[in-house]
């Protein structure tokens, strides 16, 4: 059930052109995604954790080759969480590297905020609400529109804060819409 929205309301999205031309000036690509914690002993955070990013490509499209694409990063705003989860606002740089016509890798780092456990009760201990968020990802074009992501991403505080650092990393799928 779960899953069941986020897949409808991406192909609504894929199959609208009047979306396609309003949000093609701001937007480079929206995706949806469900995945789950990995690395917990915790009974909390077991569950499927749904997310939502939107990208947004100020700096213009990246040129050919790794120098192009580390000067052009894309902005990522995203939000993920569940009914067991911890839920997170998480905002950062994504680095888009095409792996010839059809594959894509990606690399991203921000910060997150978390409503999750800091120190005691159930739930991975994080120790203070701002952690740093990083990401990777790898793709396949499905079509001139739609992408297929594995995605990866550890959110943690770098021992910065004094406190534990158990950390959250998640897994799973993605379907992105580009625009």
């Amino acid at each position: 059930m779960k899953l069941t929205l986020p897949l409808a309301l991406a192909m609504t999205l894929a199959s609208s052109q009047v979306t396609f031309a309003i949000a093609g000036d701001l937007v480079d690509e929206v995706r949806f995604g469900a995945g789950g914690l990995i690395d917990s002993d915790s009974s909390k955070d077991q569950g499927i954790v749904g997310s939502a990013e939107v990208y947004f490509a100020p700096f213009g499209p990246a040129d050919p080759g790794l120098a192009g694409v580390l000067m052009a990063p894309r902005v990522e705003l995203g939000v993920s969480g569940g009914a067991d989860a911890t839920d997170q606002v998480y905002a950062g740089l994504n680095w888009h590297l095409p792996l010839g016509d059809k594959f894509f890798a990606e690399a991203g780092f921000g910060g997150t905020v978390h409503n999750g456990n800091l120190d005691g009760g159930d739930g991975p201990r994080l120790g203070c609400r701002l952690l740093f968020r990083e990401q990777v990802a790898l793709g396949v074009r499905l079509s001139d529109r739609v992408n297929l992501v594995a995605t990866a991403d550890h959110s943690s505080h770098a021992d910065i804060c004094d406190g534990p650092n158990d950390g959250l990393t998640h897994a799973g799928l993605a379907v992105g819409i580009k625009f």
